[in-house]
């Protein structure tokens, strides 16, 4: 499994100097939804005498094609004991299925590496790490097996991380079919986005179906169902909610009305309490 990293990857290379391998290889890691990992020379490639480090793409093959990815870099070799001194190289370039590797053929001198306290090797052990800007994608990305538009790779990835056997038991060959079910799985997932009021009827129930067949096709949605059962409550609690709403503005308008006409009456009980209170005057006894 790709170990999923932010923009930066580190790769830890023991018994450096021991190594007989001509090239070697870090493990893949996945940045932006994009496979790669680094590739070095101990002995030097094109340049003898210098460690030569390179990105690269791995699986081209399994690729979409015409695929293309490109990508602002910086590898460094790390000095353990100051970074300030740290071997930092930066390029920029474009991958694709001619060119799937780019770096640097005298990235640093095997001298300088093996010098006594130099702080690159630190017992035995040769750090290099990589921090990478996408900064664009060309063609579909590759996440767990599906061929994703660069737009959608965020967040089929979120969905993996937190949800990882999704489709760990669907077994479609076919990489079309594949990513069909992936666009209606998402298609599902922006439908329950909706406001469980608003939501008509009509999706809710093509919900269900979408879930069958996803189901039936072997993603486990349990989470996904739970969602579904959840909106599905709030749903029937708005509209129960929406009918005592609106009782209870009945209720409220009569009891307005009461308390307008008990006002009215208590205004006219006033006056009477009033009239009487006041005493008559000489005119009012002559009438």
């Amino acid at each position: 499994m790709e170990k999923k990293v932010d923009k930066k990857f580190t790769w830890v290379i023991k018994d450096f100097s021991s190594l007989k391998s001509e090239k070697i290889f870090s493990d893949k890691f996945v940045v932006s939804g994009c496979k790669w990992y680094i590739s070095a020379y101990p002995k030097g490639y094109k340049v003898d005498n210098f460690l030569s480090v390179y990105l690269e793409v791995p699986d081209c093959g399994s690729l979409p094609s015409g695929w293309r990815r490109h990508a602002r870099y910086r590898l460094i070799v790390v000095n353990q004991r100051s970074e300030k001194l740290s071997r930092q190289l930066e390029v920029q370039h474009w991958f694709d299925v001619t060119s799937n590797n780019w770096g640097f053929p005298s990235m640093l001198s095997l001298d300088e590496i093996n010098a006594k306290d130099s702080g690159f090797l630190v017992k035995g052990e040769l750090k290099i790490a990589i921090e990478i800007d996408l900064l664009e994608i060309i063609g579909k990305v590759e996440v767990n097996g599906f061929h994703l538009l660069s737009s959608q790779v965020e967040n089929v990835s979120r969905m993996f991380e937190k949800h990882p056997k999704t489709a760990s038991e669907v077994h479609l060959k076919n990489p079309n079919i594949r990513t069909g079910y992936m666009n209606l799985l998402l298609c599902l997932i922006d439908t329950l986005r909706q406001s469980p009021q608003e939501l008509p009827n009509d999706d809710l129930d093509e919900a269900h179906y979408a879930l069958e067949s996803l189901t039936d096709a072997g993603f486990n949605l349990d989470w996904l169902e739970k969602k579904i059962s959840q909106v599905s409550e709030m749903k029937e609690k708005a509209k129960d909610g929406e009918i005592r709403r609106q009782e209870i503005e009945i209720e409220l308008k009569d009891l307005n009305q009461k308390c307008s006409d008990v006002e009215a009456q208590l205004g006219k009980e006033k006056s009477m309490a009033l009239a009487a209170k006041t005493p008559f005057s000489f005119d009012d006894i002559i009438e």
